[in-house]
């Protein structure tokens, strides 16, 4: 037990003697008399304390930090002391030495829970003002004193504004002085909450901050949407304070990190799309004791994959990869968080190696495939087609036969907006890996496919890289101003892949609902603007054109196909009409002669036969443009409406 602890208890058990001695005095014995008297006997003190500091210790009273104490802390102290009283009339029923009888029962717990509250409260003041006046002076490991203090206006008058003011004062070594609050609640303007004024947050808030002496703008409504976060950021902006937000860390996994932190605002906090709601529990009685092997484990799909998978208690989670040092990354993050209780293999191969699947499906025997490996690159996938055929249409193709061959039970391939009327050797090569799943439906494995969009985060994606443009300068480079991209969290694309697998049926294509596609201009203006920067002034966009192979707005859906609901409203199944077995293998026959003439015009020759949804992307861009066309959410799906492409 530390010193404080240690102070706490001593403190603690002399308010419990005096409050069992001051309730006997009031009962008119003297005080020489008061522990040997018949009704309020050693024994009985004895009772008193043990059920006070045992029930304390059940509901971790002394753990508490009762500077920053709140409500909750309290209520936590006072839940313990009822159930000890509970606790100790139920044992003096059983055995009469230690019964008080329940008035003075009720008296002595009664005193004990009146005096702890007021001695922590008079504790939580004095340390306030302590603070408050700097008549404390507290020193830091460089021995020096505690900063100057910023004064902030907090928007959001309510329990976690509150708390986090109440934090914020307490705490010696704080930046901040909460200055006021800011609320819409009539209710509360006009009052204080815990001794500071709250303002009406209406149009005329931004002239009143601005005659006040207040530097920065705390957002505290973690229940806000990301839309309102973002009008609110845009809105406080105006008063040319420094807007941040008392929330959870997020990053592009979308998993709240931590406890709240007063941080800066984030492009993942103002994204133009909510958040979505994985319910892990569909997947887990499916995933759990099974054998799972995902290939490209180690990339940012696979990886986090993994996470998920691991969390779900399978007997044995495979990890396979080409990039060894990307699979000893994911390796280690496993090992450090499950250790001995996840039962983990990492195996280095290439999907492209029929040998060496052959020998590790021999080896693992997987009940689950996830099939993540391939390559993504659309402009490098351009420059070096043939290795795009080989990695994502051949390797699919093995590790379907290997999958097969070795009786495992459900296949699923992670497809891409890009495979819908693709435009680029990329796109073409996934719509493949589609073809070669789809056809096997008189297969005993269940092969499925899951189509979905550009995911926050991953390798290569843009918002890492704007965060390097912007950091050395400028200037932000976009492909074309007009150009927009449907964006999902990873760890929400993986969880519906995931819930997808569970319910997947032999044969089928599943389309995931991205929500609204984003502008990219916007994005690159919302990020410039986050790192305290002005566009085009601080900081430059520049439009460099669009890629080889690359569209104006992705499709996460073909002209031609019908769409079923399943019982989770973010996931659809396409009904496409498959392909034989026979037509699919004479396409990678196509592919595969046009590949070992290493000719890039043979390649895409070989593309344009065996995919016929293959556009040619200057037409397919020239046509958006003449109807200025938007792609619409899937979310319409409900009323009825099947989502179109360009």
């Amino acid at each position: 037990m530390n010193t404080r602890k240690s102070t706490l208890f001593a403190i603690d058990s002399l308010l419990i003697l005096l409050s069992y001695v001051s309730v006997a005095l009031l009962n008119e014995y003297r005080l020489s008399s008061v522990l040997v008297n018949e009704d309020f006997t050693l024994l009985k003190f004895v009772a008193v304390f043990l059920c006070v500091v045992i029930a304390r210790g059940i509901f971790k009273v002394h753990k508490c930090i009762w500077r920053y104490a709140n409500v909750n802390t309290y209520l936590k102290l006072i839940s313990a002391d009822i159930t000890a009283a509970f606790v100790y009339m139920l044992l003096g029923r059983l055995w009469g030495k230690i019964n008080l009888g329940i008035g003075f029962s009720v008296m002595v717990f009664s005193a004990i829970i009146i005096s702890s509250l007021m001695s922590r409260y008079v504790y939580q003041v004095i340390y306030m003002k302590k603070n408050k006046h700097g008549e404390e002076k507290v020193i830091d490991s460089e021995n020096t004193e505690a900063p100057h203090k910023i004064n902030i206006a907090i928007v959001g008058a309510g329990n976690v504004g509150a708390t986090l003011a109440d934090e914020l004062r307490r705490n010696p070594m704080s930046h901040y002085n909460p200055y006021c609050f800011i609320d819409v609640d009539k209710n509360k303007v006009g009052g204080k909450v815990n001794a500071i004024p709250v303002l009406m947050g209406d149009e005329n808030v931004i002239e009143t901050i601005k005659s006040m002496p207040i530097q920065e703008i705390v957002i505290a409504l973690p229940d806000a949407k990301a839309s309102d976060k973002n009008r609110l950021y845009e809105f406080y902006k105006k008063t040319g304070c420094k807007v941040k937000i008392y929330d959870y860390m997020v990053n592009y996994d979308g998993k709240p990190k931590g406890r709240r932190t007063l941080r800066e605002f984030s492009i993942e906090d103002l994204l133009f799309r909510e958040s979505l709601t994985i319910n892990s529990d569909v997947t887990r009685q499916f995933y759990e004791g099974k054998t799972v092997l995902v290939t490209g484990g180690g990339g940012s799909i696979g990886s986090e994959l993994c996470r998920q998978i691991a969390e779900l208690k399978p007997k044995k989670l495979v990890i396979f990869d080409i990039y060894e040092n990307n699979a000893y990354d994911i390796q280690q993050e496993l090992i450090s968080q499950y250790h001995d209780s996840l039962n983990l293999d990492v195996l280095i191969g290439s999907v492209r190696d029929v040998q060496r699947l052959d020998q590790v499906f021999r080896e693992v025997r997987p009940d689950i495939v996830f099939h993540a490996a391939a390559h993504k690159h659309v402009p490098l996938m351009e420059r070096s087609s043939g290795e795009a055929i080989k990695n994502n249409v051949v390797g699919t193709y093995n590790t379907a036969n290997a999958a097969e061959k070795y009786g495992v039970k459900k296949f699923v391939l992670i497809s891409t907006d890009k495979a819908v009327n693709p435009t680029n050797v990329m796109g073409a090569s996934k719509r493949l890996c589609e073809m070669i799943i789809m056809c096997r439906k008189d297969s005993i494995c269940d092969f499925t496919a899951v189509r979905f969009g550009n995911v926050l985060g991953s390798n290569g994606s843009v918002i890492p890289l704007f965060k390097k443009q912007i950091a050395a300068g400028g200037p932000v480079t976009l492909t074309d101003k007009r150009i927009t991209r449907y964006f999902m969290t990873i760890k929400e694309a993986v969880g519906l892949v995931m819930e997808t697998g569970a319910m997947a049926h032999n044969g089928e294509l599943f389309v995931l609902d991205m929500g609204k596609p984003v502008r990219i201009l916007e994005l690159a203006e919302s990020m410039i603007k986050l790192s305290g920067y002005k566009p085009y002034e601080d900081i430059d966009i520049v439009e460099i054109g669009l890629r080889p192979g690359e569209k104006l707005y992705e499709e996460l859906l073909m002209k031609t196909e019908e769409l079923d609901k399943t019982s989770n409203k973010l996931i659809f199944i396409e009904r496409d009409k498959p392909l034989g077995r026979e037509e699919v293998e004479n396409k990678i026959e196509i592919l595969m002669d046009a590949v070992q003439k290493e000719s890039a015009d043979e390649v895409l020759q070989a593309i344009r036969q065996t995919v016929p949804t293959y556009c040619n992307p200057d037409e397919l861009n020239a046509i958006a443009i003449a109807h200025q066309t938007e792609i619409r959410t899937c979310s319409n799906i409900e009323e009825g409406e099947v989502c179109s492409s360009i």
